[in-house]
């Protein structure tokens, strides 16, 4: 009989410790944010942020980037994919449906994933204030703070949260990661854009996507208690 206390107890603390294990790693990602926005705050990566902005251009005219001009175009296009127009629209539409299909934990764990990223995102544009890149010519209309990447950010928490909100009506292994990586392309696919027209710094868009990626996590570590069973 003690012997099967010890070993419930110990069971217990496993579990305790396990359970604490992501709520570990969440701290330890939010004190690494912080540091490097520190750093970016203080001009240390200036230097590299602009050579490699300069690199993606012809080096006799910074308004030329590297490529034919399909490139260009197609990059316009995918960095319309997370502006916040079209964000809001895709985010209240499922809103909506979940609505409907009275999966409304659901939907307040989608709305605060995109309010919540998008607030953070502006909150920390005002703590840094960096200015836009201007070693290069900017090939879309800007007109906030450079970091972090709104695209990047924001986009990262829409689209994973999305993909979060949509495993739960999967039940293949195989679906659940096509979707994730359907996802992770798309905020690929944005933040590249957003260096490659010119309006943003590599770190505005790296420390954008590890951001909203973070604030995804911590959204699904604390809604994971409240939502109901997946269909």
């Amino acid at each position: 009989m003690r012997r099967a206390i010890e070993n419930a107890r110990v069971r217990l603390n496993w579990t305790a410790a396990y359970r604490a294990v992501p709520f570990a790693l969440l701290l330890l990602a939010v004190a690494t944010l912080f540091h490097v926005a520190a750093e970016v705050r203080e001009g240390d990566t200036l230097a590299w942020d602009q050579a490699f902005l300069l690199s993606l251009r012809h080096a006799d005219d910074v308004a030329l980037p590297l490529g034919p001009g399909w490139i260009k175009t197609a990059m316009v296009n995918y960095t319309s994919l997370g502006g916040m127009a079209v964000l809001l629209l895709i985010t209240l539409s499922t809103i909506g449906s979940l609505v409907i299909a009275r999966r409304r934990v659901d939907a307040l764990f989608l709305s605060v994933g995109v309010a919540g990223g998008w607030l953070c995102s502006n909150a920390l544009k005002i703590w840094i204030a960096r200015p836009r890149p201007d070693v290069v010519t900017h090939l879309v209309a800007v007109g906030d703070a450079s970091f972090p990447s709104d695209h990047a950010m924001v986009s990262a928490a829409t689209y994973l949260t999305l993909a979060a909100v949509a495993v739960r009506f999967l039940h293949a292994p195989a679906q659940k990661a096509y979707v994730f990586i359907v996802a992770g392309a798309l905020i690929g696919t944005i933040g590249i854009s957003r260096i490659y027209l010119g309006v943003h710094y590599p770190t505005d868009v790296l420390f954008g996507w590890f951001a909203g990626s973070v604030w995804a996590f911590a959204c699904w570590l604390i809604f994971r208690r409240f939502l109901p069973p997946s269909v």
